[in-house]
C-alpha cells in the first residue's frame, strides 16, 4: 500500500462524529457477553467467583477500547478497518462462547482468542501503514499485546489458582503500558499530540456502550422472571430493577452530552486516556448490579446475604464512583451531592442483612432517586446563583463601570420589605 493510501485509512477531523453502522452492529456482541457475564457472577457470589468474573470483564472491555480507539483514530468506513473489525468481532465471538467456562475446561479457547484479536489486528495495521508515520503507532500496540500474549495463553494452558494470577498479570500489562502510553523500544511511546485528536466520535461511543450495558439490568431479571414465575415480591423486585435501571441511565445521560464535549474540546487527551479506565468501573458496576437482580428475583422473600448486598447496593455503588471519578480526573471537581448519596448508599449497606433481599432493591432504588432528584436541584441553584451573579456584575449602560444606587438615608426609597433599598453591583 502506498504512503498516499495509508494515509488515507486515517479518520479525518471533519468526518461526522456518529458511528458507522459496522460500529453499532459490532457493539450487539457485547451484549451477550455482559449477560453472559452477569449469570455467572450471580451463580458464584464468593470472592472467588468475583475476581473470576471481573477478570473477564477486564479482558472483554479491553477488546471494545482499543477497538473503539482504532476506529476514533482511523477510518470505520475504509474497506481494510472493515476488515479490521471484522476479524475482532469473530475473536470477540469465540471469546464469549467460552466465556462461562474460561475458568473450567475452556481457558485456552478465551485466551487465544483474546491474543489472536490484538495480534491480528497489529500486524494487518503495521502491514498497511508502511512507510507512514502512523505505523509506529500500531507496532507500539502489537509490542505490548505480544507481551502480555505470553500471560495469557500461560494461563490458558495453567489451571486452578495459576490460570487467575497469570491473566491477571496480563490484563496489569494491557492496562499500565496504555496508562504509559505503550512505551517501546526503540520507537518510544505514543506522543501526546495523538491523544489530543480525540473527536466527539470517541464520546458518542462510549455513552453508546453504557446504554447498551444498561440494557443488560433489563434482560437478565426479565429472563429470571420468565423462568421463576409471577409471585408478588418477583413483581415488586422486578419493578425496582426497573426502576434502578432508569436511575442509572438518568445519572449517566443528565447533562452527560455537553460534560463528554467539553471534556474533549477541553482536555481532548485526559478524556481520551481516562475514559476507558473509569467506563470500566461504570462498566463493571452495571454488570454487578444484574447479578443482583438475578439473584433477588430467584429468591426475593429471603434474608439478604452479605454478598447479596455486595452485589444490590455496591453495584450502583461502583457505577457512581466511576462517573465521579472520571469527571474529577477530566476537570478536577468533585459533585458533592452525588458524594454524600453515595456514603449514604455504602454506610446503609450493613443494615440490610436484616430485611428480605426485594426490600433492599427498593431502598437502592430511592436512594438512586434521591440523586437523580438532587442532580436536578443542584444544577438549578448552581444557574441561579451564576444568573444573578452576572446581572450584579453587569454594568450601566453607556459606562465602563458598574451601576450603584445612591445611598438615601431614612427618607430615601424603601424596599419591598420596608428597609433602605441596598446599592446594586458587586
Amino acid at each position: 500500500m502506498t504512503e498516499t493510501g495509508a494515509g488515507r485509512l486515517l479518520r479525518n477531523p471533519e468526518a461526522p462524529a456518529r458511528a458507522t453502522l459496522l460500529e453499532l452492529l459490532y457493539d450487539v456482541v457485547y451484549v451477550a457477553a455482559l449477560a453472559l457475564l452477569s449469570m455467572r457472577l450471580a451463580g458464584q457470589v464468593t470472592l472467588p467467583g468475583a475476581v473470576h468474573s471481573l477478570l473477564l470483564l477486564m479482558a472483554i472491555w479491553w477488546t471494545w477500547s482499543v477497538t473503539t480507539i482504532l476506529t476514533d483514530f482511523y477510518d470505520p468506513g475504509r474497506p481494510f478497518i472493515q476488515l479490521v473489525v471484522g476479524t475482532t468481532m469473530v475473536g470477540v465471538v469465540l471469546m464469549t462462547a467460552a466465556l462461562p467456562t474460561a475458568f473450567d475446561g475452556h481457558g485456552v479457547l478465551f485466551a487465544s482468542a483474546y491474543v489472536a484479536i490484538h495480534f491480528v489486528r497489529g500486524i494487518l495495521l503495521v502491514s498497511a501503514l508502511r512507510g507512514h508515520e502512523a505505523q509506529a503507532r500500531a507496532a507500539r500496540f502489537l509490542f505490548w499485546f505480544m507481551v502480555s500474549g505470553v500471560a495469557w495463553i500461560g494461563g490458558g494452558l495453567a489451571g486452578g489458582t495459576a490460570r487467575a494470577w497469570l491473566w491477571a498479570l496480563a490484563l496489569l500489562i494491557d492496562y499500565v503500558s496504555s496508562g504509559l502510553r505503550y512505551p517501546t523500544p526503540f520507537i518510544g511511546r505514543v506522543p501526546l499530540a495523538q491523544y489530543d485528536k480525540g473527536s466527539e466520535h470517541l464520546g458518542e461511543r462510549y455513552q453508546q456502550f453504557v446504554i447498551l450495558a444498561l440494557g443488560d439490568m433489563v434482560l437478565v431479571p426479565t429472563l429470571r422472571l420468565r423462568d421463576s414465575g409471577f409471585a408478588g415480591a418477583r413483581i415488586v423486585a422486578f419493578l425496582a430493577a426497573f426502576a434502578t435501571t432508569l436511575l442509572l441511565w438518568q445519572i449517566y445521560v443528565y447533562r452527560a452530552g455537553a460534560f463528554l464535549r467539553t471534556a474533549i474540546t477541553r482536555s481532548p487527551a485526559r478524556a481520551t486516556r481516562w475514559a476507558a479506565y473509569t467506563h470500566l468501573i461504570m462498566v463493571a458496576g452495571i454488570v454487578a448490579t444484574a447479578a443482583g437482580f438475578e439473584v433477588v428475583l430467584k429468591t426475593p422473600t429471603v434474608t439478604t446475604a452479605t454478598g447479596w448486598i455486595g452485589l444490590i447496593m455496591g453495584g450502583p455503588a461502583l457505577f457512581l464512583v466511576g462517573r465521579m471519578t472520571f469527571e474529577y480526573e477530566v476537570f478536577g471537581r468533585v459533585p458533592w451531592s452525588r458524594l454524600g448519596w453515595l456514603v449514604v448508599l455504602v454506610g446503609v449497606g450493613p443494615l440490610m442483612v436484616l430485611v428480605p433481599s426485594v426490600a433492599v432493591t427498593v431502598i437502592t432504588a430511592l436512594i438512586l432517586l434521591g440523586i437523580a432528584i438532587s442532580d436536578v436541584v443542584v444544577h438549578d441553584l448552581a444557574g441561579r446563583w451564576r444568573r444573578r451573579q452576572r446581572s450584579r456584575q453587569r454594568p450601566e449602560a453607556g459606562s465602563g463601570r458598574p451601576k450603584r444606587v445612591r445611598p438615601q438615608g431614612d427618607g430615601g426609597r424603601r424596599g419591598a420589605a420596608g428597609g433602605p433599598t441596598k446599592p446594586e453591583g458587586p
